[in-house]
């Protein structure tokens, strides 16, 4: 059983895609896994105003908001994606996103992308279990 994700708390997905997809696996547990955000303010659709580091908290908190929808936390997050336009911000994005992981943080990878939608600095992607 799979079943789409959409809260007015991030963005509304810009093309064919779900906020996220939530999948019934054996006995109670679920994987969710979770489009990438990049920078929108969800209210306007338009790319948050500021530094990266404003742009990396409005990332952050645009997943946060999917990953709660869908019955989850950061706690719940197995892996990780991150895209970079330029690998040169990855130290200011990684101490941001550490703030995310009290305990053990998640599997990950980071890409430096060619180009990201709409001129974004960043996008993350998630996958959680719950």
């Amino acid at each position: 059983m799979r079943t789409a994700i959409r809260t007015t708390q991030a963005p509304a997905a810009i093309g064919p895609y779900s906020q996220a997809i939530v999948v019934e696996i054996t006995g109670p547990s679920r994987l969710i896994f979770c489009s990438g955000q990049i920078p929108l303010d969800p209210a306007t659709g338009q790319l948050v105003d500021g530094d990266l580091e404003a742009q990396t908290r409005r990332v952050l908190d645009n997943l946060g908001a999917v990953l709660a929808e869908a019955g989850a936390d950061w706690s719940h997050v197995v892996k990780t994606t991150i895209f970079l336009a330029d690998l040169g911000d990855f130290a200011a994005v990684n101490a941001l996103y550490g703030e995310r992981f009290s305990g053990a943080p998640p599997a990950r990878s980071t890409i430096q992308a060619g180009k990201l939608p709409r001129g974004a600095r960043l996008e993350i992607e998630a996958t959680a279990v719950i």
